[in-house]
């Protein structure tokens, strides 16, 4: 019986494997690897300046969990650092990459985050960025620089980042209310200009 780590060995030498047999997918997967994350910041941006109160309240919500989520990663690759597959199997990845920790993903934390804030207030929107997500951490196995196991937890520490932010904002008074304080700053300040 396999344990935890063959496991994980097993399905990313599969996904590797697969990527080697099918070359004619590696631009779309190289795309998705190191610009689609571009697609996350731009529609925090649009959102943002979409005039919507709402929507400004997920981008913060996004933001902060974001905050959470990548220190939450920071710390736990310096407990549980491991090499990328890169640099265990010793072969080059079909992307430039670092070779540095590889647990946790932050392609993963980063577009989860975002994509779980969005899906939280906006769950049509949400559930194509959530989709862009996925496509990314898939994409970082198949292009050699990430385990299965490394965008899987920075998956769930996105998800789990948003969603706790989201109840913060919502049901602590101090949070929401500030929030709410600072949002109307803001407005204020953008019709004094506009």
């Amino acid at each position: 019986m396999l344990n935890f780590s063959q496991f994980d060995h097993s399905i990313f030498e599969a996904i590797h494997q697969f990527a080697l047999s099918l070359p004619a997918l590696n631009p779309a997967m190289r795309v998705l690897s190191e610009k689609a994350e571009y697609l996350f910041y731009l529609g925090i941006i649009i959102y943002w300046f979409s005039r919507r109160r709402e929507n400004k309240k997920m981008v913060l919500v996004a933001l902060f969990a974001a905050c959470v989520a990548f220190e939450i990663g920071s710390v736990l690759s310096h407990f549980f650092y491991r090499d990328r597959p890169f640099i265990q199997y010793a072969f080059q990845p079909f992307i430039e990459h670092a070779a540095n920790a590889s647990f946790p993903s932050d392609h993963s934390i980063g577009s989860f985050v975002i994509a779980t804030a969005i899906f939280l207030y906006r769950r049509k929107d949400g559930t194509a960025w959530l989709l862009l997500a996925g496509l990314i951490s898939f994409s970082r196995i198949w292009n050699g620089v990430h385990f299965p196991f490394d965008v899987i937890t920075g998956a769930l520490l996105g998800v789990l980042s948003a969603i706790l932010v989201k109840q913060l904002f919502q049901h602590w008074s101090l949070a929401h209310r500030s929030l709410n304080a600072g949002l109307d700053l803001y407005e204020g300040m953008v019709r004094k200009v506009g």
